[in-house]
């Protein structure tokens, strides 16, 4: 016999404004607590540092998370001039230092866009979570083991100046999945002459979803212990909404019933081949996503468990 899993069977998405200090392991092990939901996960991490936008996903979500893995990402970054450190970032130990030469906002805007915005390549920072032979690469910094790193492509899609201080600058970043913040401070602060690092970072967009329909951590702790779990649902969004992006096509009972079990469904309404989200027609429940192929045969990709919400 199955052994009972642990929780409510709770399906959704709750976007948390993830605080300072914390790791995104972290934060979801507190939201999946709070909800005291079966099973939870992320659609990408943010480091310690970092604040902002954290889809979490709870139940049958997390079967979908990859659909958002590969979303474009906004941020906003203060960068600091003059000092450049191991992790990139403020929590690292002080690698280099340089004077500041005097800048304005025209030579820095002409250099984001001439050598920064578009199609660029990163070396990815050695404190990352990309592994090499099994290991992580911070902790085969950490051991004091070099590695050389080829470097990605990437897209930064928008690139602005929004502050310039006497040895900040203030950037807002919209970017491919697999651009670090961090490296992009880091090439800008030697462009410049006098190198950089990441001094705060907030993430304001993750796909279409935004910061402000966010949620902050601390909210969220304090209703789920002054009214309960079950007063935290309202925050849930529906578990299609991380899948926005694909069509929808809705099946009938029957087909419903089929396509639940995994089962292929043909005859379906007419649609270009591709991945689409799936409904029940009757209902309105969301049921998975599927794969329309070329002779118009509904596959299963992702079905949804007859659980929760």
């Amino acid at each position: 016999m199955a052994r009972r899993k642990k929780g409510r069977p709770i399906n959704g998405i709750v976007l948390v404004d993830k605080p300072a200090g914390w790791s995104s392991n972290a934060v979801l092990q507190k939201v999946r607590w709070l909800f005291q939901a079966q099973k939870a996960g992320h659609t990408g991490a943010l480091d310690p540092l970092a604040t902002g936008l954290l889809p979490v996903c709870l139940g049958e979500a997390t079967k979908f998370t990859r659909f958002l893995l590969d979303a474009d990402k906004a941020y906003l970054t203060t960068a600091r001039l003059g000092i450049r450190t191991e992790t990139l970032d403020a929590e690292g130990e002080v690698t280099d230092t340089a004077p500041v030469p005097a800048l304005d906002a025209a030579t820095i805007e002409q250099l984001l866009a001439e050598r920064f915005t578009g199609d660029i390549e990163q070396v990815p920072p050695m404190y990352s979570a990309l592994k090499r032979d099994g290991k992580k690469l911070y902790e085969l910094a950490r051991e004091g083991k070099a590695v050389e790193l080829e470097p990605r492509p990437v897209t930064i899609h928008a690139l602005s100046l929004e502050r310039l201080g006497t040895d900040e600058l203030d950037l807002a970043v919209a970017c491919s999945k697999g651009t670090y913040i961090r490296t992009l401070v880091d090439d800008i602060g030697q462009a410049l002459g006098c190198g950089a690092h990441v001094s705060a970072l907030r993430r304001t967009r993750h796909g279409h979803f935004s910061l402000e329909g966010a949620i902050s951590l601390d909210a969220l702790i304090e209703q789920g212990e002054s009214e309960g779990c079950e007063a935290l649902d309202r925050h849930l969004l529906s578990m299609d909404d991380l899948l926005v992006e694909l069509p929808v096509v809705e099946l009938t009972e029957g087909q419903s019933r089929r396509f639940s079990h995994g089962n292929a469904v043909d005859r379906i309404p007419p649609m270009d081949a591709g991945q689409v989200r799936v409904r029940d027609g009757v209902s309105g429940r969301f049921l998975g996503v599927g794969a329309i192929t070329a002779d118009a045969v509904l596959q299963p990709v992702r079905v949804v468990a007859d659980a929760g919400h």
